[in-house]
């Protein structure tokens, strides 16, 4: 009952945090039953292993996760600043910004992000002599991601009561000021979890580009598949890039969270 113990969080203070040993135990056991599941399930598999062939193509691995990485570090910085300004523009008091941004944000999550990379880049950047296609990629994500992370912000902003704007007003306090020490540090703390998701969501989204020939992570690892035959020793490496990127992202996110919380 004793070692039981260490798997609970303590009834008498909820709110504490869970002592580092049962964090770490927990932590141990939940790891080596996912890895329990993967290794039976891979030792079942009726697969002969050929690593040494996809490693010689480790130089294309490297290249097409950088690739990656920098597509999507630009489109997160720019999707950021897009859905900042659509989130404010569908409250401006000029009704051809405002009905402009919901048309657009509607646009864009009412349709695939396969179709909007296609018509992207062969029909609008054709037809203003853009040729650059890891230039439209970027742009394209940043535009999908742009629309829904103003959506995410608009409801954060929208979820801080009325009365603390009045209250706010009343005090003296100018726009700026209100919706820097009473909207956003209570909208921040609404926003973040579906930011995150957003967020990973935007570097998984990436491997779609490779339709328009972007060498990037999943379009390499597919011709590494086609070159060796290799289906899971390509895919694999995939798999644990991806999760390279998205975890940290996570985990930064979850940081923030702590950091801002606070009871209401």
């Amino acid at each position: 009952m004793g070692l039981f113990r260490l798997f609970l969080v303590p009834r008498s203070s909820p709110g504490e945090p869970v002592p580092w040993p049962n964090r770490v135990l927990s932590g141990l056991v939940a790891f080596l039953v996912v890895s329990g599941v993967f290794c039976f399930a891979f030792q079942q598999l009726d697969y002969q292993w050929n690593w040494s062939a996809v490693f010689r193509y480790r130089s294309k691995f490297v290249q097409g996760y950088i690739t990656t990485v920098w597509i999507s570090t630009a489109a997160l910085g720019i999707s950021t600043m897009i859905g900042l300004f659509f989130a404010f523009a569908q409250q401006s008091r000029l009704l051809p910004l405002r009905y402009f941004s919901k048309i657009y944000i509607e646009l864009v999550r009412g349709t695939p992000l396969l179709v909007q990379i296609l018509v992207f880049f062969y029909v609008i950047a054709d037809a203003f002599g853009v040729e650059n296609r890891y230039f439209v990629g970027v742009l394209t994500l940043s535009f999908f991601s742009g629309a829904y992370i103003s959506e995410i912000i608009r409801a954060g902003v929208q979820s801080v009561g009325q009365s603390q704007l009045e209250s706010a007003m009343a005090i003296g306090l100018t726009r700026f000021q209100t919706y820097r020490f009473v909207v956003f540090p209570q909208a921040l703390r609404q926003i973040l979890p579906p930011l995150a998701g957003q967020f990973v969501s935007l570097i998984k989204d990436s491997s779609l580009l490779s339709v328009i020939a972007i060498s990037e992570f999943t379009l390499n690892a597919r011709e590494v598949n086609s070159n060796t035959f290799s289906t899971m020793e390509s895919y694999i490496p995939l798999a644990v890039g991806y999760l390279i990127l998205t975890l940290p992202i996570s985990l930064w996110i979850r940081h923030l969270e702590r950091l801002h919380h606070f009871e209401t």
